[in-house]
C-alpha cells in the first residue's frame, strides 16, 4: 500500500524543439501520465514536469531554413507541443523550455563547480568539418556505417541497431547529413567532463535498485569497457548558451538538456510558492524523483547525468524508467529519418483514450519495442472498450430507468462477486506501481468477462415484472461492477472516466472501491464511446503523406 506522505517528482525526456510531437514521443508521456494519475488517485503529492529541449545545431539550421530567429522558432514549437500534449490529456503540472534564465543560471553554477573541482579538461582534438556549410559537425549530423555491427546510416555517436557508443571518427564512410559531402578533419579545442572519475560511484549506484535488470545489464557493458571523458562544448555557429571564459564556445545540448529537469522544476517553484525547491533537489532529499526515458538515451541518464548530479551536490533519481522504441511494421518511428505519425494527425482520426489504452495494453516495465498494428488497434478498442466495458453499463442502465426511476437498489445481488473485484484491486495496485500496465488491462478484461457473464446468465431482459426486486439488484450489480473497472482504468482512459463520473453522478476514487453505489440515482445512459471504423486508417495514411 503506497504511503500517503510520498512526495514525487516525475519527468519525461525533453522533446526536441525543431519539429512536431509524434506518437513515439506520446508513448513516453502517456506512460508517465498513467503512472502520475494513479499516484494522484492514491493521494500522493506528485509534480509532473517536462520541457522543450531548445538548443543545438538542428534548431539553428531549422530556423535558418525558415528565415526566422531561433528564439521565434522554439517559442512557436513549444506552443504546438503544449497543444499536442493537451490533446492526449497529458497532465503536466508545468511544461517549460531549456532556453530560460533558470537553466542558464543552473548550468553556469554547475559548470563553475565542475571547474573548481578539476573535473573539466581542455583538449585539442580533430573533429569533422563541413567545408561547404563551414560548420563543425555535431555527432547527429554525421552519418555512416557502424564500426561494430556495420549497420548503415547510423549517427556519429551511437548505433540504433546494436546500441554501441563510439566517436564520430570511428564511423565507416562518414558523410555530412547537412550537405551530403564527405567531411574533413579539422583541429579545434573542446572541454571535457572527467566521467571516469565517477566509475566507482556508478558501479555502486546502478545496483541500488534505480534501474531495471535489462538497463543494468546495458549499463554494465559500458562500465566494463571503460568510461571516457565526455565532451561538453560545441563550436560556433551554434544556438545555445555560451561558455563563460571561452571564446566562441557553447555548452553542448546534452549538458544543458538534463539540467532542464531541474530548471523546469525551479520555474514551477517560482510560480507556485508552496513548493520547496530544495526539499526535492538537495542531496539528502527524502522526496522521490523518477525519469521516464527511451532506451536510446540510457547512456546519458545512467552514467553522465548521475555523475553530474554527484559532482554538483544535487540528489540523484530514485528510478530511471526505460521503455523501448515504437515501431510500425517493424520500423522505428524517427523524426530525423522522416518516418513518423504526428500527434496532431492522429488526433484528427482517433480519440486520445484509444491510443492511451492501446499503449497501456502493451506497456510493461521492460525495454521491449512496442509494435503498432492499426487493424489490431481498431479490433482491440472496439472489443475491449465498446463491446465489454461500455456495453456492461448500457445493458443494465435501461432497466434502472425503465422500472426504478434511475435509482440503484439498496443491496447487491452477489456480495461475494463484488468482494472478488475489490480483492483484485490489491493486485492492480502492484501492477500500477511497477508500471505493468498491460497486466492492469489483462486483469480488467478478465473482470469485465466475469461481469458480462454474470449478467448474461441471469438474463435480466427475461425477468417478469412480478420479480422486480431481483431485476433491480442484478442491474445494480452490473452498474457497480462497471464502476469498479472504470476506477481501475481511470488513469489510463481519463476522458471515458470523466463521462462515467457524469453518468454515475459519482467520482471514481480509489478510496470508494470497497463501498458500492446503493440507493443512488444515476443519469440516463448516453453513448459513452464511439466504435472505431476502418476508414479512419485510410484518413490517417492520407494525412501522413
Amino acid at each position: 500500500m503506497p504511503n500517503k506522505s510520498r512526495k514525487i517528482l516525475v519527468t519525461c525526456a525533453l522533446p526536441y524543439a525543431n519539429g512536431p510531437i509524434h506518437i513515439g514521443h506520446m508513448l513516453e508521456h502517456i506512460q508517465a501520465d498513467i503512472w502520475v494519475r494513479y499516484q494522484r488517485m492514491r493521494n500522493n503529492e506528485v509534480w509532473f514536469i517536462s520541457a522543450d529541449d531548445a538548443h543545438g545545431t538542428a534548431v539553428m539550421l531549422k530556423s535558418k531554413k525558415l528565415g526566422i530567429k531561433p528564439t521565434k522558432l522554439i517559442k512557436k514549437i513549444k506552443e504546438e507541443h503544449i497543444i499536442d500534449f493537451s490533446n492526449f490529456n497529458i497532465s503536466h503540472d508545468h511544461y517549460h523550455t531549456t532556453h530560460c534564465v533558470e537553466n542558464l543560471f543552473l548550468l553556469r553554477k554547475i559548470f563553475l563547480s565542475l571547474i573548481s573541482q578539476g573535473l573539466i579538461n581542455e583538449k585539442e582534438i580533430f573533429q569533422f568539418y563541413d567545408k561547404i556549410k563551414k560548420i563543425f559537425l555535431p555527432d547527429r549530423f554525421i552519418k555512416g556505417t557502424c564500426p561494430f555491427c556495420f549497420s548503415e546510416n547510423q549517427s556519429g555517436d551511437n548505433c540504433e541497431i546494436c546500441g554501441s557508443i563510439y566517436e564520430p571518427t570511428d564511423l565507416v564512410n562518414p558523410i555530412s547529413a547537412i550537405s551530403n559531402s564527405v567531411p574533413v578533419l579539422k583541429n579545434t579545442t573542446h572541454l571535457y567532463f572527467n566521467l571516469p572519475v565517477f566509475t566507482n560511484m556508478l558501479n555502486k549506484w546502478i545496483y541500488s535498485g534505480v534501474l531495471e535488470k535489462s538497463v543494468v545489464k546495458k549499463t554494465e557493458e559500458w562500465l566494463k569497457s571503460g568510461l571516457k571523458e565526455w565532451g561538453i562544448s560545441r563550436d560556433a555557429p551554434y544556438f545555445g548558451f555560451k561558455i563563460p571564459g571561452f571564446t566562441n564556445k557553447y555548452f553542448y545540448v546534452w549538458l544543458d538538456a538534463p539540467i532542464g529537469y531541474i530548471s523546469a522544476f525551479k520555474n514551477l517553484c517560482i510560480k507556485n510558492k508552496k513548493i520547496d525547491f530544495n526539499e526535492f533537489w538537495n542531496k539528502e532529499s527524502k522526496c522521490e524523483l523518477y525519469h521516464f526515458i527511451g532506451k536510446d538515451i540510457i547512456y546519458f541518464h545512467t552514467l553522465f547525468w548521475p555523475s553530474i548530479l554527484e559532482a554538483s551536490s544535487f540528489r540523484k533519481p530514485n528510478g530511471i524508467f526505460v521503455h523501448g522504441h515504437l515501431t510500425i511494421n517493424g520500423l522505428k518511428l524517427s523524426k530525423s529519418r522522416g518516418f513518423l505519425i504526428k500527434a496532431s494527425d492522429w488526433i484528427q482520426c482517433f480519440d486520445s483514450d484509444s491510443l492511451r489504452y492501446y499503449y497501456a495494453s502493451k506497456l510493461a516495465n521492460n525495454i521491449n519495442d512496442i509494435e503498432i498494428n492499426l487493424e489490431d488497434f481498431i479490433q482491440k478498442i472496439n472489443s475491449d472498450i465498446v463491446n465489454k466495458l461500455v456495453n456492461l453499463a448500457s445493458r443494465n442502465t435501461s432497466f434502472i430507468h425503465k422500472y426504478f426511476d434511475g435509482y440503484l437498489s439498496n443491496s447487491l445481488s452477489d456480495v461475494d462477486l463484488y468482494q472478488y473485484f475489490v480483492d483484485i484491486s490489491k493486485k492492480i495496485e502492484i501492477f500500477f506501481e511497477n508500471r505493468q500496465f498491460s497486466s492492469v488491462i489483462r486483469e480488467c478484461i478478465k473482470l469485465l468477462d466475469l461481469a458480462n457473464q454474470y449478467i448474461s446468465q441471469r438474463e435480466p431482459w427475461k425477468i417478469k415484472e412480478d420479480n422486480l426486486d431481483k431485476l433491480h439488484m442484478i442491474c445494480t450489480m452490473g452498474i457497480n461492477l462497471f464502476r469498479l473497472v472504470m476506477i481501475f482504468l481511470k488513469p489510463i482512459i481519463p476522458d471515458l472516466a470523466k463521462k462515467t463520473e457524469f453518468f454515475l453522478i459519482s467520482n471514481l476514487t480509489w478510496e470508494s472501491i470497497k463501498t458500492p453505489l446503493l440507493s443512488h440515482k444515476i443519469k440516463k445512459f448516453k453513448k459513452l464511446y464511439n466504435r472505431i471504423h476502418a476508414d479512419k486508417i485510410l484518413k490517417l495514411s492520407v494525412l501522413c503523406k
